[in-house]
């Protein structure tokens, strides 16, 4: 087949890269610089930036493929990096990494591998996709310690059908590396990337103010009565189930609500947790219906039995244990090792 393969610069999509060569399938790495040079030129552990990018065109250079460079900024800016710095504003808690497999590596990227006339896009995630009864089905990896299928719920059926992963099967991050120092490729040993690829510092704070200062302003924490307890130090600091940077009136507190209107913070006892979870944006991997299955609410969370009710676009948890579920995050259905689909907590 002729196959692209996106090619982050890391060890995962370099000995992706190499397996689809070694099976004897045309391939073309593709790797999308994301975000400015400036902040990530020499800085390991980056993504899709910088040493990154010459990281997988010398992978490529070696495994003797195609490779090219996509400028992807601007797309990148507008549909993660604001968005984030948005979600942040509406007092949410955003989930960068899934907006960015949604719109540009499942999005942009697989349209552009259609357009070069390939028959499948491979990633280097650790998940499994198999082939079921009625058609393409996406599973945990085999390694659940490095499983990403909650990162990637928002990829539809038919991207699924296109789509390749090669490490899902694989038993361990150790296996891989071992692969790739067989291949002779020099990123053999190069450090994961970081969660959030475009903060170099480590602090979300700075995106933040760049693109909504207005989330970072003062504003009063309040108790559940309505009592004035102090001052925070802007909503985008804090998020659901949050006791770090309260005033001390607070103490022994969590944040409960946050209300972007008024710049509120709302804080109460500790518990802040849910029995019922609505839904937006849901995406379905199986035929929508009411179904009873495990939930996870956080990229590392327990599963959680509910019953899984569709509303329009959306859903309605109903748990069977009340647990904490903070807006802007993603809730993920399995049904065993199978994602059944997710969509994001309203």
């Amino acid at each position: 087949m002729k196959v692209v393969v996106a090619m982050s610069g890391g060890v995962d999509s370099s000995v992706v890269a190499g397996l689809m060569a070694r099976a004897g399938h045309e391939v073309i790495g593709v790797t999308l610089q994301l975000y400015d040079h400036g902040a990530a030129v020499g800085r390991k552990g980056a993504c899709c930036a910088g040493q990154d990018i010459h990281d997988a065109k010398r992978v490529a250079d070696r495994l003797g493929i195609a490779h090219y460079v996509i400028d992807s900024e601007t797309r990148f800016q507008q549909s993660v990096i604001s968005a984030f710095a948005d979600s942040y504003a509406g007092g949410q808690t955003p989930v960068p990494c899934i907006a960015c497999n949604q719109h540009l590596k499942f999005g942009d990227l697989l349209e552009m591998a259609r357009e070069l006339g390939a028959e499948a896009m491979a990633t280097g995630h650790y998940v499994r996709r198999l082939e079921g009864p009625d058609g393409a089905e996406m599973h945990k990896a085999v390694d659940e310690s490095r499983d990403q299928s909650w990162f990637l719920f928002a990829t539809t059926r038919e991207q699924l059908e296109f789509c390749r992963f090669p490490l899902g099967d694989y038993v361990s991050k150790a296996e891989v590396r071992e692969v790739a120092a067989q291949m002779g490729l020099a990123v053999a040993e190069k450090p994961d990337s970081q969660d959030i690829c475009f903060v170099p510092s480590g602090s979300y704070a700075g995106i933040v103010e760049k693109y909504r200062p207005d989330a970072l302003e003062a504003g009063e924490v309040v108790a559940e009565d309505g009592r004035v307890l102090g001052q925070h130090q802007g909503i985008a600091r804090y998020t659901i189930g949050q006791a770090k940077r309260l005033p001390d009136a607070a103490a022994h507190m969590v944040v409960k609500k946050i209300e972007p209107g008024t710049r509120r913070i709302v804080v109460g006892p500790r518990g802040v947790q849910s029995a019922e979870v609505r839904l937006r944006d849901v995406n379905w991997l199986v035929e929508p219906r009411e179904l009873h299955a495990a939930v996870k609410l956080r990229a590392r969370d327990t599963l959680h039995p509910a019953r899984i009710v569709p509303e329009g676009n959306g859903a309605v948890l109903y748990l069977d244990e009340p647990a904490l579920a903070a807006p802007g995050q993603a809730a993920v259905f399995y049904d065993g090792s199978r994602v059944l689909g997710g969509g994001f907590i309203v």
